[in-house]
């Protein structure tokens, strides 16, 4: 016989596994691209971006080839896993080797200003973004973005089988019509 305590851990051991496994679906379901990125600030300050607005290099912005003007993502420095949430302002050049081009600020954020490069990862802000960036892109290529709808999973409470058929019960089973013919193909 389990112990009951022995049967609590192994559910915490299990709810808590389902936990992690629907966040890391959720987290990877956000991503879009891993890349380079670089970042610009006072030789491009005060000046207007793609998306007429004026560069700051003390704002949370960013450049990219082809994300649309407004959309945030969150940029991650995979060296040392440090995040921050940029703007899409203004755009790269399409022949660029980089994917995308941070402000200053949001460099100094992820620690990147030292080594002036970086590899990171890119990512959706959250779901709701995500499924902006599937509309927007419906119609449209997007070479090099991992751009798909993320669909949630359903939360099973109570799950039962019972293979018995003293729990029979005829309800059940639905019963057809008597002029119903099951035609082969």
């Amino acid at each position: 016989m389990v112990d009951s305590a022995v049967k609590i851990r192994l559910g915490l051991f299990f709810l808590l596994g389902f936990w992690a496994s629907v966040a890391e679906a959720q987290v990877d379901s956000l991503f879009i691209q891993k890349g380079t990125a670089s970042y610009y600030g006072r030789k491009f300050h005060g000046k207007r971006t793609f998306s007429g607005e004026v560069f700051s290099m003390d704002s949370l912005t960013a450049a990219h080839k082809r994300l649309p003007m407004g959309t945030l993502v969150r940029v991650i420095n995979q060296k040392n896993d440090l995040a921050v949430v940029v703007r899409i302002n203004d755009r790269l050049p399409s022949y660029s080797k980089r994917q995308i081009d941070i402000s200053r600020a949001a460099a100094t954020r992820i620690e990147m200003i030292q080594d002036g490069l970086a590899k990171v990862r890119i990512e959706a802000v959250d779901l709701k973004e995500l499924d902006r960036l599937v509309e927007y892109y419906s119609d449209k290529e997007h070479p090099g973005l991992r751009i798909r709808p993320y669909y949630q999973g359903i939360e099973i409470l109570k799950r039962e089988l019972n293979l018995n058929l003293v729990h029979y019960t005829p309800d059940c089973i639905k019963i057809f019509p008597s002029d119903f013919q099951l035609v082969k193909n």
